[in-house]
């Protein structure tokens, strides 16, 4: 994916690996992703390999809302940040999984944390749980920019390390690979602790009733938005496929009236970091991607996403 330093306000400014005319840009920018994030944990449990990487190598639960906040960072950073950051971030992670091991208790076989199958998986329930969620409460997606979603971030699945030749690359390859890994998923006690961590997440005591109110709604949601496979292994029942996709629709009417700048205040602040280094016209907002819709459905290619390889027409969730 070849990057380009564009002049903005008479001064050099980086775009990053995504750049403004992305659909990775504008997505990455709602308030929904945070839900979106929730399901990505609930379907990465599954994996046995991949949860015990998890639960081998730290305690996640004492450190459960740290290990959120850096996945949101990452995120944030390799989206939003220059060139230079997202590589270096990129870097750290690799670094941090070429340290780390688990041992596979039914067959006693080492494997390193970065074994590509294992990364593949990883990448791939997010990139599934952020497009799934995001498209189902709401947010103004065609098949051809979720494709090009997909193809977009196959420059963050090299950055931790994998093969972009290995990675989908559109939705159709996207979908054949659950197809060919879900006899791997297991409900696993691992999977287990898991889903009773995202259930009721340790808080003080004062903050119990928010988190019965607000998180317990997040988490809700993210279960109810996986796959009927994944409701079977974990083997609790969902509401039905049109209550979910109303009430995640509601959350996100109800997210998306918070106003973006009041959002963007949050730490780390990568939006308003990156809105300031390439002017007023980068702000993230879906209204973007209806415009490119419009203008690529009328048949004029200057309106086309500049790094849209994986614009083939179809397919999306």
């Amino acid at each position: 994916m070849v990057v380009a330093i564009r002049r903005l306000g008479g001064s050099e400014a980086d775009p990053g690996l995504y750049g403004p005319r992305s659909v990775t840009w504008q997505m990455h920018g709602d308030p929904v992703m945070w839900i979106a994030g929730v399901r990505a944990l609930y379907l990465q449990a599954l994996h046995p390999l991949a949860v015990r990487g998890v639960t081998q190598n730290s305690d996640f639960r004492k450190d459960a809302w740290g290990r959120l906040l850096r996945t949101a960072r990452f995120v944030a950073t390799i989206t939003y940040g220059t060139t230079e950051a997202a590589e270096r971030a990129g870097a750290q992670v690799r670094g941090i999984h070429r340290r780390l091991s688990l041992t596979d208790p039914v067959t006693g076989v080492r494997h390193g944390v970065d074994e590509p199958e294992l990364l593949l998986w990883v990448h791939c329930a997010e990139i599934d749980s952020y497009l799934h969620v995001m498209r189902r409460s709401g947010y103004p997606l065609t098949d051809a920019q979720a494709d090009a979603y997909v193809a977009e971030n196959v420059v963050s699945a090299r950055l931790v390390g994998l093969d972009p030749a290995e990675v989908p690359a559109d939705t159709a390859e996207l979908a054949a690979y659950f197809e060919k890994v879900r006899p791997e998923l297991a409900d696993t006690p691992e999977a287990r602790e898991v889903d009773a961590f995202l259930r009721r997440p340790p808080v003080h005591a004062l903050l119990v009733p928010a988190r019965e109110v607000i998180w317990g709604r997040f988490a809700a949601l993210a279960y109810g938005s996986l796959p009927p496979y994944a409701h079977e292994l974990y083997g609790r029942p969902a509401p039905a496929p049109q209550v979910v996709t109303r009430r995640l629709r509601a959350m996100g009417r109800a997210l998306r009236c918070i106003p973006p700048k009041a959002r963007w205040q949050l730490p780390p602040k990568h939006i308003l970091r990156a809105v300031e280094r390439l002017g007023p016209g980068s702000r993230p907002s879906p209204y973007k991607l209806r415009r490119n819709a419009a203008i690529l459905g009328s048949g004029d290619a200057t309106g086309a996403l500049p790094h849209a390889a994986g614009l083939h027409g179809g397919g999306g969730s």
